[in-house]
């Protein structure tokens, strides 16, 4: 039997990795009002203003101003999660351990810590002094992997 040509490999090559990520593809929210998928797209909003301000930090290209526009923003999404963690939410494509409903008392501090480090980065950020925007934001971090580590998957 002759070898398959390059463009026949390349093509299985691909066809083989397009059924593997269909396979591997997330659990679709079915319940109604979708309360999983939209704590995880509050998480991923809140993400999306800390991010860049840890790459300011990290590339040593602080900008005052980007720095609070960023961390205003943070603060105005920061409520919109928690929520959606109600009693029957422990459901696929949740990254929640049980944990969450097993120790709420628990994870109300993790929340409240989180909220308190971001108040507390929300003033550095109003002060525009880096070292202080540096420390606070170390600060929300560390809360942000608490909460990961004994709260989700």
């Amino acid at each position: 039997m002759p070898r398959p040509t390059l463009s026949v490999r390349l093509a299985l090559l691909s066809l083989s990795a397009l059924t593997l990520a269909a396979c591997s593809s997330e659990i679709p929210d079915t319940h109604p009002e979708q309360p999983v998928t939209k704590r995880q797209q509050a998480f991923k909003a809140m993400l999306r203003s800390f991010e860049p301000m840890g790459t300011m930090l990290k590339d040593r290209r602080y900008d005052p101003d980007a720095f609070a526009r960023l961390a205003n923003e943070l603060a105005s999404l920061r409520e919109r999660p928690w929520s959606h963690f109600g009693p029957d939410t422990n459901y696929p494509p949740t990254k929640a351990l049980p944990a969450v409903w097993e120790r709420p008392a628990d994870f109300e501090q993790r929340r409240t810590s989180f909220i308190e480090a971001s108040d507390r980065l929300i003033a550095a950020a109003a002060a525009r002094n880096e070292a202080d925007a540096r420390s606070a934001y170390a600060e929300v971090q560390d809360s942000c992997k608490a909460c990961h580590r004994d709260f989700r998957r």
